[in-house]
């Protein structure tokens, strides 16, 4: 170095320093140029993307769309045909049991009342005509005997006379059958003239009315519906549809939570009140109906609302769990873990600086969390998910957690 260093100094003077500088200068850029090749040359080593191993609840849910009702609801109908003279029930009126809601123009009613009266009353005089002609023909039986005892008059009239009792008995039973029939029409037409009243079978509010004043009803071929009477607004289900594919493991009981649109950010509790076994078959697709029975104490569902639910099939509550995509992982260029559990499962982690392959053996899986069994993991381990592209660094899935990278 002293000698280049004094070869430098004799140089100097006679080819310049300024030249001297300019020559020094590119030699720097062609070393640096020759040390940035070396460097970018180089493959980069590979950055992984971790999740710790956490203690938490693992739950394998079904999701269905349904609508949320009331548990009870009343069709109140008529069985009388009119016109409407009277409406005193409206939309979310509450009504208690026995309450006028509508009337039917009972006039037409009133009168055959009065006409059924009438034949019974007919029918009543007629059975007193009939036992006094009964009581003469028995009187006049009595007195052909005693004159044919006294050979007083002939048989033939002697049986005439009892041929007439015997016949007015039979009319009083003819007229007292006839009572009964008019007594029974009677109290048909006094039916017909109550269900002109239109009331509610049950306490509760009314949902829906169909008919106006003046708007006339016909019961001829089917009963119309004139409201529609929730029983308990407070006691709601969610009536949803699922497929025959997720049916199995739903069973009575079993937790679920549902959302409205009308609410997109509360969630609302239940639990499955009933899953039917009855398929119902839409364009070959097999679905069961499954109610979720829910409190609606604060009135917020209103029936008819549209319902996304999710129901709990299995839980484990408390467990060890991994992410699911660290299940998946596999490091490039490796080849399947040979030590993976009993189940087929295994997870990596980076120790020492070496990838290591670590057995698990894995309960339920929603595809977010995996359970795994107490082993060769503690809660805080960390477990590799992604393999960052071009060394750059993979952030794990949103949502799943706190991730590291090295």
């Amino acid at each position: 170095m002293v000698a280049v260093a004094e070869h430098v100094r004799r140089l100097a003077p006679r080819v310049g320093w300024r030249t001297l500088a300019l020559a020094g200068g590119v030699l720097a850029l062609l070393l640096a140029a020759l040390v940035a090749y070396w460097l970018l040359g180089r493959a980069p080593p590979p950055r992984y993307a971790t999740q710790a191993v956490s203690r938490g609840d693992v739950e394998t849910t079904v999701t269905a769309s349904g609508s949320v009702n009331p548990v009870v609801t009343v069709q109140v109908g008529t069985y009388v045909s009119g016109p409407i003279t009277a409406i005193s029930c409206d939309y979310n009126t509450r009504v208690r049991s026995g309450q006028l809601c509508a009337k039917i123009d009972p006039q037409p009613y009133a009168l055959a009342v009065q006409q059924a009266e009438a034949n019974l009353a007919d029918a009543r005089a007629q059975l007193v005509k009939d036992r006094a002609a009964a009581d003469y023909a028995a009187a006049a039986h009595r007195r052909q005997d005693l004159l044919w005892s006294e050979q007083s008059t002939s048989r033939d009239a002697a049986d005439a006379a009892r041929a007439a009792s015997d016949q007015a008995k039979a009319t009083i039973a003819v007229d007292q059958a006839v009572i009964q029939q008019r007594l029974a029409a009677l109290r048909s037409a006094q039916v017909n003239l109550n269900y002109t009243n239109i009331v509610s079978p049950v306490d509760g509010t009314v949902v829906s009315r169909n008919v106006n004043v003046g708007q006339t009803v016909a019961a001829s071929f089917s009963t119309p519906t004139l409201f529609l009477i929730a029983k308990d607004l407070t006691k709601m289900q969610v009536d949803t549809s699922v497929s025959e594919s997720d049916i199995a493991g739903i069973a009575q009981g079993a937790p679920a939570t549902f959302t409205v649109d009308a609410y997109p950010r509360r969630v609302f509790q239940g639990v499955v009140a009933q899953a039917r076994i009855a398929p119902v078959s839409v364009q070959n697709v097999i679905t069961y109906d499954v109610v979720i029975a829910v409190a609606n104490q604060d009135l917020a569902l209103k029936p008819g609302m549209t319902a996304t639910a999710n129901v709990v099939k299995a839980a484990a509550h408390n467990v060890l769990r991994v992410p699911s995509q660290a299940l998946r992982f596999t490091p490039p260029g490796r080849p399947s873990c040979k030590a993976a559990g009993p189940d087929g499962h295994a997870v990596w982690v980076r120790r020492n600086r070496q990838l290591t392959c670590i057995p698990v053996k894995v309960g339920l899986d929603n595809d977010s969390y995996a359970e795994i069994a107490p082993g060769g993991h503690r809660e805080g381990d960390r477990v590799i998910t992604a393999q960052a592209a071009n060394g750059a660094g993979a952030p794990s899935r949103p949502g799943r957690g706190p991730s590291l990278r090295f």
